[in-house]
């Protein structure tokens, strides 16, 4: 069982150790974090119940907008999650 789960992850890293990967591949992959972040995170925000449905005046959807915006001015985590907490607890006030 190890050796299915650690061998795909080590080839690549033994291969690709000791090569210099062009710059448009590097920058390419940097752009994978931020993909998977916002795949696993959106449907969660902007939609409900099973099956899922869009709705688009969902708290949390309603909450992620300027906690974002707050997150990319001051890039302060703590702050971040201090002020999403907050807005979603006005936002459960005032939807529930």
């Amino acid at each position: 069982m190890g050796i299915v789960t650690y061998l795909p992850r080590w080839v690549p890293l033994i291969f690709l150790s000791r090569r210099r990967l062009p710059e448009w591949l590097r920058q390419w992959l940097d752009f994978i974090p931020a993909a998977v972040l916002s795949a696993l995170i959106l449907p969660a925000l902007a939609t409900t119940g099973e099956p899922r449905h869009l709705t688009v005046f969902q708290p949390a959807l309603l909450v992620s907008i300027p906690t974002l915006i707050f997150a990319w001015k001051t890039r302060s985590l703590a702050g971040t999650v201090i002020i999403g907490m907050a807005l979603f607890w006005v936002a459960g006030r005032f939807f529930s």
